[in-house]
């Protein structure tokens, strides 16, 4: 595990759960994780930090993706840090064969973690076709594993042309979506497009309780799941991305406008608490 070196004077997090949002029938566990073992505060410009975050670079026939449009690529015009966050930008041109860019950043191989709390701070882009997510990808031991027995938790997914609503789902042998593994979130006389809004998870051998800025909104346990609980196996890297049309949004409209950012303020990984 590389961990970026940033001294610390203090810190204090105080995390308020508004348990009223979440339907009566659900018992959740409130958590408070304090202890950080990585961050991104992103702010050196450039290049984000090569000792945290690695690529994907080309299209979905490099064995992932769910029939998107985009090429993802490591050049300034689709990543970069410029005061204080990190631009993930995604473009309408021809490049390799694609008609459309964008970046995809993943810790795999730099900072992998099993258990803690996950967020990130975002502001989210608009339009039809266009899907950003934050998320976790359980380590595949070397290629011997593969998905979905890997486990996948989606922290926050988003489709553009719904700015007031995103959700979050898990993944697994025998499951993928469906009330009982994925929820939604929904803001009132708000957009997720207008503003910067915390994306997080505190996850646990049985739970993952998720929230959207001060809310707990859901919580999956291995009674949720149709199938192996597998978000014990193992540590998990991060992924951020935006991708450009696939299964979910389908494809950019006519009024889709580009390019399109997706802002990152900060990633932040806590120790669970015993």
């Amino acid at each position: 595990m590389r961990i970026r070196a940033i001294a610390i004077t203090s810190f204090l997090l105080v995390s308020f759960f508004v348990i009223s949002s979440c339907s009566t029938d659900e018992t959740q566990r409130v958590t408070n994780f304090t202890k950080l073992t990585m961050f991104d505060e992103f702010d050196t410009d450039g290049a984000p930090n090569s000792e945290i975050w690695n690529y994907n670079i080309g299209t979905g026939q490099n064995g992932w993706g769910n029939n998107e449009l985009q090429y993802y690529t490591d050049r300034t015009e689709n990543v970069t840090v410029q005061n204080g966050v990190l631009i993930i930008t995604a473009k309408k041109e021809d490049f390799n064969g694609s008609s459309y860019t964008s970046a995809r950043l993943l810790t795999r191989g730099k900072f992998e973690q099993t258990y803690g709390r996950f967020e990130a701070r975002i502001r989210l882009p608009y339009g039809k076709g266009i899907w950003p997510a934050f998320w976790l990808l359980g380590d595949d031991s070397g290629g011997t594993e593969v998905w979905p027995q890997i486990g996948e938790i989606d922290i926050m997914e988003y489709v553009g042309d719904k700015p007031n609503s995103m959700f979050g789902t898990v993944h697994g042998p025998g499951y993928s979506g469906g009330e009982s593994v994925s929820k939604s979130f929904v803001l009132q006389n708000d957009r997720f497009d207008t503003g910067f809004h915390i994306f997080g998870i505190e996850w646990g051998p049985d739970y993952i309780n998720y929230y959207v800025d001060d809310v707990l909104y859901n919580q999956i346990t291995p009674e949720d799941v149709p199938g192996e609980w597998v978000f014990n196996r193992g540590p998990f890297y991060i992924i951020i991305n935006m991708a450009v049309g696939g299964a979910l949004p389908g494809a950019p409209n006519a009024e889709t406008q580009f390019p399109q950012t997706m802002l990152v303020d900060y990633v932040r990984v806590y120790e669970r608490n015993n």
